[in-house]
């Protein structure tokens, strides 16, 4: 486990993280613009002198005032990713890589030199300077070097911030893949919801300077109480199993512990596990099941909670689907008209699902 209590006063801003999350797969810090997403990470780092309070772990005490430990970032085992690639542009890609490849002793390396080549798909860009590479290309390579330094942590601050969509898909799937075959933990640094819903199993929400909450993604996002729940832009992410393809209607069935929905995606692996996430905004209710509309995704639900939105108009109806919670968004007129409340009996009717990593 990471457990951290810090604090730190900068001029107009003051950052108080307490958090417990696990030294295990990726832990997403997300927040908007100014909640101190960097602060918390430079601070983690040992980059910010000013950070007062404790830091440990896996058991190691990293910074403890009241034991006055600190240890220099050198001496905390990170890999750190920023949000430009910061290349040594007078050296060759291959030679980025060596630097921190050669300062790891060799008995101390967990990351062997084929294996994070392999994972990154960099192997071409070996020989090839960095000013001649592609701004997605550019960020493989950097968080290739990362790597190569078998961290203990590796930190990665908005890495996708300057790389276009297609582009963060691809670096996503070769960050998911490297998490999973190096069982290197990682605290990734974001703003955008997709970028975390494709990647994190644990989620830590920041909002000026405070943690406001912290859990596993599935169950943090489902909370209705959350303002992140009430963007825009807010939902659920759950995984399903590629169950059955429709060949007529280009159909694939995606089975999970609530039923099962049909996205529009034939190229997966039947058997194959995916990220679902599904918006609050594409799900409407209805208390009998209905046959005649162009909604294919109808699954009975009970209410589990009505929480109130910054719009006055909306509410958020938080479902229970055999285990599986989604949020729908609702007027308040139709939560009146439907007489909607704890413990109702419903259909959730998905109109969209995304399939996210």
């Amino acid at each position: 486990m990471i457990h951290a209590n810090l604090r730190l006063d900068v001029p107009g801003f003051c950052l108080r993280a307490a958090l417990a999350i696990p030294a295990s797969g990726v832990t997403a810090i997300f927040g908007p613009s100014g909640a101190g997403k960097t602060l918390l990470l430079r601070a983690i780092a040992g980059l910010e002198p000013g950070a007062r309070g404790r830091l440990e772990v896996n058991g190691s005490s990293w910074q403890d005032d009241a034991g006055r430990i600190f240890l220099r970032t050198d001496e905390r085992g990170l890999g750190y990713v920023f949000q430009e690639p910061s290349l040594y542009n007078h050296q060759s890609v291959r030679r980025n890589l060596l630097f921190g490849y050669e300062r790891t002793p060799a008995a101390l390396r967990t990351v062997h030199w084929e294996q994070a080549i392999a994972l990154l798909d960099i192997g071409a860009l070996l020989d090839r300077a960095p000013a001649t590479l592609s701004g997605g290309e550019r960020q493989r390579v950097a968080i290739a070097r990362a790597l190569l330094a078998s961290p203990r942590l590796l930190l990665l601050d908005e890495p996708l911030a300057a790389v276009d969509a297609a582009r963060k898909r691809e670096i996503l799937a070769f960050l998911s893949a490297a998490q999973r075959e190096l069982a290197i933990p990682m605290l990734y640094v974001s703003h955008h919801m997709e970028e975390v819903a494709a990647l994190a199993q644990h989620i830590v929400l920041l909002q000026k300077g405070a943690v406001l909450a912290s859990g596993p993604l599935t169950q943090t996002l489902a909370r209705a109480d959350l303002p992140i729940a009430q963007d825009d832009d807010g939902g659920v992410v759950f995984d399903a199993i590629a169950a059955e393809h429709d060949a007529r209607y280009h159909l694939t069935a995606l089975d999970f512990p609530g039923g099962r929905i049909l996205v529009p995606r034939e190229s997966l692996s039947l058997g194959a596990s995916v990220r679902v996430r599904i918006r609050a905004r594409d799900v409407s209710v209805a208390l009998r099941q209905h046959d005649d509309t162009s909604i294919l995704n109808r699954l009975p639900a009970t209410v589990v909670e009505v929480a109130m939105t910054a719009n006055p108009a909306n509410v958020l109806v938080r479902l229970d689907l055999a285990g599986t919670a989604v949020l729908a968004r609702v007027t308040r007129r139709s939560l009146d008209h439907l007489q909607l409340a704890p413990g109702s009996r419903v259909w959730a009717q998905v109109k969209s699902a995304a399939l996210v990593g």
